[in-house]
């Protein structure tokens, strides 16, 4: 080979996999993936080559192996795994919004291999999917009966499909909401079948446009929770009742789509959220609501109300598409018995969080502060902060809370250091500094934090050297 070929010290694929140096990665993945990362390397290294960049052979194998433990990294961070929640969102949607019970956790454990998903073991038959699971909501909330699907759009594409296909549903155009990832109600309606009939302005809605709106062709109306926006300033709308009233008149279904799935009333916090009994005691011929919220459990689409619209979303079509599977229905049904136990404050972590006092969360920031042995230069110190619900619930919530403020170090290389730490810690940069808010922090991961905070420091100040 002449020495003049650039490209005379690129290694061979099966020289860099014989390099010791990736036996630390090579028995957790598979070995056609490792094959993948060190021919992407050796791309990687000719296109150095032709960039002019001079490297004998150890250079240039030492250069793959480099772009395979990034590409390695790179997929650890797509890898789903526990996360210390730092940013003071308590229903933070990246990171799974709520977290579960114990109990919940522990029935999902034990469902996950054989269970009696669709069997009562008293009688050795058959019964309906979930049937206790339903039985257990609508003694919590009131209604004749429950349907449980994978998530709160899932329960309204099928409502709509189920109730109105081919006909119209009518909405206010105040209530014509975008949730994550720009999925947009219009869209759900289009995709049930269902016509949407819009009424009123953005702001302002009377009943006189449900009334005047009502036609052959109507098959129910409406209502939406605004649930990750709020509308200010000259703004009206009917209330449940008064469509209720209306639909009874008129001989039409009245859907109350409340999103967040608020049991207890949280007006002692400051918070004001639609509460689902009350939907149905209002007479919402069927309410919809989200598990993964303020409900506390998982991922879920929750439909209550009257026993023959939920029986017929059962008889649909949809329904064997949109089910959930005996992991989610035995967490939903542990979380269910925890509301009817009158101890959700106590038990779900979410409430566990959003009940913490501002001095309680403050006394635990002191308390990681003092673990902590700083250099000179970096500065840690408790301040105020508010913490948010997010994850589509109670918008323009500031809830009072204390966070760690960090400052005297880069701040995008501690925030890396931490989203990179194991467990991954998130919080937030604001000001140059790191924010990180301890009501989103169990009580159990305090220590475990406070390790990961110093290690993390420590890291930057050693890649900042």
């Amino acid at each position: 080979m002449s020495t003049d070929n650039p490209f005379r010290h690129l290694p061979a694929v099966d020289e860099v996999l014989r390099d010791a140096r990736l036996a630390a990665i090579a028995n957790s993945i598979s070995h056609p993936q490792l094959v993948q990362w060190v021919r992407a390397g050796v791309d990687a290294c000719r296109a150095a080559m032709q960039s002019s960049i001079d490297m004998d052979a150890l250079a240039a194998t030492s250069f793959v192996v480099d772009e395979v433990f990034k590409m390695h990294r790179a997929e650890l961070g797509r890898t789903q795994q526990p996360v210390i929640n730092a940013t003071g969102v308590l229903l933070h949607t990246n990171l799974g919004r709520a977290p579960l019970a114990k109990i919940a956790i522990q029935r999902m454990t034990d469902a996950s291999g054989y269970a009696n998903v669709e069997m009562n073991l008293f009688t050795g038959k058959r019964n309906k999917r979930g049937e206790r699971t339903c039985s257990l909501i609508s003694q919590l909330t009131g209604s004749e009966d429950a349907a449980i699907v994978n998530n709160c759009a899932a329960a309204t594409m099928l409502v709509l499909q189920a109730m109105a296909k081919g006909r119209e549903v009518i909405i206010s155009r105040g209530q014509l909401v975008e949730i994550g990832g720009g999925y947009r109600l219009p869209e759900v309606f289009a995709a049930s079948g269902s016509i949407m009939k819009e009424v009123g302005t953005t702001n302002r809605t009377y009943l006189r446009d449900y009334e005047q709106a009502i036609n052959e062709n109507t098959a129910a109306i409406i209502q939406v929770h605004r649930s990750n926006f709020f509308l200010g300033g000259f703004v009206t709308e009917p209330n449940l009742d008064e469509l209720v009233a209306l639909g009874k008149q008129r001989g039409l279904p009245v859907i109350d789509d409340i999103g967040s799935g608020c049991i207890s009333d949280l007006r002692d916090l400051g918070l004001q959220e639609p509460i689902v009994p009350d939907s149905v005691k209002s007479g919402a011929d069927v309410t919809l609501f989200s598990g993964d919220k303020l409900f506390g459990g998982p991922q879920a689409g929750i439909i209550v109300g009257r026993s023959n619209w939920i029986e017929s979303l059962r008889k649909n079509p949809m329904m064997r598409a949109l089910r959930v599977d005996k992991v989610t229905l035995a967490a939903i049904e542990a979380t269910a018995e925890i509301h009817l136990s009158g101890k959700a404050k106590v038990e779900l972590p979410l409430l566990q969080m959003l009940y913490k006092t501002q001095n309680q969360i403050r006394e635990r920031c002191d308390y990681v502060k003092a673990r902590l042995t700083l250099p000179e230069e970096v500065v840690v110190d408790t301040i105020s902060c508010v913490s948010e619900m997010g994850g589509g619930s109670i918008p323009g919530s500031e809830i009072p809370s204390a966070a760690i403020h960090v400052s005297g170090i880069d701040a995008q290389m501690l925030a890396e250091q931490l989203r990179l730490g194991s467990p991954a810690v998130l919080g937030i940069i604001r000001d140059d500094s790191v924010l990180l808010d301890l009501r989103t922090v169990a009580d159990v991961q305090t220590e475990l934090f406070a390790e990961c905070l110093a290690a993390a420091i420590k890291r930057t100040i050693e890649a900042s050297v």
